[in-house]
């Protein structure tokens, strides 16, 4: 049976909401894996309109996050807000300013930042189930922010940048440096971290830890199937005699 997959998209374009060729790898990977895939937005208004010719705030532009993530996913995507963790058996995020932005407002707020209560909710949903969650670029903000004030200690990686992997130690997580396609595997948390552009590197580099990413939280969520299925064979079976 196909994995389902939910994939947290937070708008369209690196500097103020999904970072497009990671979304596009991330997809990609899923899919050509046979993943079922559900793309999923939170429906709020983008905290910030950048253009992204000038790289310069377009104050005076608004723009919906869940209206923006349609253009990735070609316009096949669900409000975030009525997503459960029951539907799925891994949950993905795409980097891209948006996931500090739009899904927590960690670019303003650093370490004491604030998550989107959906996003929140199902991230807790997910860990507390087992559930394989995998991030890409900055987006493993979101899990040093959710699950380390639920005081699980996340191990994870945006690749080497001092600044915020002394943000994610704050916040209760536990930075592991990683070259640009590697990934790190939080095994106790299943969670699976990989640096994208994070680093100063190339389509293909980012497809590369995509790739790598997506390939561990499947087989995590293999992993978790088959424990699910031991422990069914092992309860004792109740007989009406």
């Amino acid at each position: 049976m196909s994995a389902k997959v939910g994939v947290i998209l937070s708008g369209c374009g690196v500097f103020d909401g999904s970072e497009i060729h990671e979304a596009v790898a991330i997809l990609t990977a899923l899919d050509r894996r046979g993943a079922a895939i559900t793309c999923l937005a939170p429906d709020v208004p983008q905290a910030q309109v950048i253009n992204h010719l000038t790289k310069k705030p377009e104050p005076h532009q608004s723009r919906n996050v869940l209206a923006e993530s349609a253009r990735i996913a070609r316009g096949k995507i669900r409000d975030l807000a009525g997503a459960t963790a029951d539907e799925f058996d891994a949950l993905v995020f795409p980097g891209g300013y948006g996931a500090v932005k739009n899904l927590c407002t960690f670019a303003a707020d650093g370490a004491d930042c604030k998550v989107n209560p959906d996003v929140a909710r199902l991230l807790r949903d997910m860990h507390a189930a087992r559930k394989p969650i995998g991030m890409a670029c900055i987006s493993p903000i979101l899990a040093a922010r959710v699950l380390g004030q639920a005081g699980a200690h996340p191990r994870l990686t945006i690749g080497s940048d001092k600044e915020t992997a002394a943000a994610i130690e704050k916040m209760g997580g536990q930075h592991q440096n990683t070259a640009p396609t590697e990934i790190c595997v939080d095994t106790d948390n299943r969670l699976v971290t990989t640096p994208c552009y994070m680093n100063d590197v190339g389509p293909w580099v980012v497809f590369q830890g995509a790739e790598n990413m997506v390939e561990e939280v499947l087989r995590l969520t293999g992993d978790r199937a088959s424990m699910i299925r031991s422990q069914m064979a092992s309860e004792p079976v109740n007989r009406v005699q």
